[in-house]
């Protein structure tokens, strides 16, 4: 007997989307219904690029969908997810999950009210390099993390904190697994409305510190996180795949090169998306990680824009 495949639909197929389509298309047990976009000749572009429906309403897709990803700007998250959710179907919200926590808790009683699932798309968590770093990190002490992008405008609707940061939010709270207890946070604002660099110091309550800096206003793209533990210390770039291992051996410094086995981070999250959802198993990002990761990038945002005043 065949498998019944996941239908699955894309709400938002702009730079991002539509790779969201064109993995839907490509991964076994998945089929890919169709995607609801405003913009009608990018709907009409990605239609043909895909051979998928344009569905002309929310209400529309939600009726053909077992799963929908959610990937329209931060500031649309809350208006598409409620009623993609009040019609049942489950939700991979593109990170972060909202502009605000209080948005993010009502999208995810609505997701236990309609007993259906949500995971948040922090793709770093999907990239080899953290898979690596899930095993390899027992007891983090000081965690450095770097991340730069050049200026695009995509994006801007929200500051670089929730842009780009989050990323390593994220990853350092799933690596540390303890209560932020101090955070401390600079920005500045370069080429946009909001802070387009920052800097954030956060301390755990385990005694671990991190240490994460971001710009979207660079000349070169950087994703690189260094973790410092009493075993050695480990460097890693999300962005290659590559990385080492120092520790100390019997004749001083070991460099050892880390095997890592590479892939496509969004395909590897979209294919545990859809196993989560055909087996009813909690998402490796699901909500409350989302919301956490939110709460202090918000945070950081309000520390750096007090500040900014």
């Amino acid at each position: 007997m065949s498998e019944t495949k996941l239908k699955c639909g894309v709400a938002g197929v702009g730079y991002l989307g539509q790779h969201h389509a064109r993995l839907y298309k490509e991964i076994d047990g998945v089929d890919l219904v169709g995607i609801f976009e405003t913009n009608e000749e990018r709907a009409k572009e990605v239609s043909e690029s895909y051979d998928c429906p344009v569905f002309s309403s929310l209400t529309e897709l939600a009726e053909k969908c077992d799963a929908v990803s959610v990937v329209v700007p931060t500031d649309k998250h809350y208006d598409v997810a409620i009623p993609l959710l009040h019609a049942g179907c489950h939700l991979l919200i593109e990170k972060p999950i909202c502009a605000n926590v209080e948005e993010a808790s009502r999208i995810l009683a609505a997701a236990r009210e309609a007993n259906v699932l949500v995971q948040v798309g922090h793709v770093e968590h999907f990239n080899p390099v953290m898979s690596y770093l899930e095993e390899a990190v027992d007891r983090a002490q000081y965690i450095t993390a770097e991340r730069l992008a050049p200026y695009q405008p995509r994006g801007t609707e929200v500051g670089v904190v929730l842009d780009l940061m989050i990323h390593d939010i994220g990853v350092v709270l799933q690596l540390v697994n303890a209560e932020p207890v101090d955070v401390r946070s600079v920005g500045v604002a370069a080429l946009s409305k909001t802070e387009d660099i920052a800097n954030a110091r956060i301390e755990f309550a385990n005694g671990c510190v991190a240490n994460l800096s971001v710009s979207r206003v660079s000349s070169k793209k950087v994703r690189e996180i260094r973790v410092f533990q009493s075993s050695g210390y480990l460097s890693l770039d999300f962005m290659n795949q590559t990385g080492h291992h120092v520790s100390i051996g019997a004749t001083g410094l070991d460099k050892r090169e880390i095997p890592i086995e590479k892939g496509e981070p969004l395909k590897l999250e979209l294919e545990s998306f859809a196993e989560s959802v055909k087996n009813r198993k909690d998402p490796k990002v699901g909500g409350e990680l989302g919301r956490t990761a939110l709460d202090l990038a918000i945070q950081i945002t309000d520390q750096i824009r007090e500040r900014m005043l």
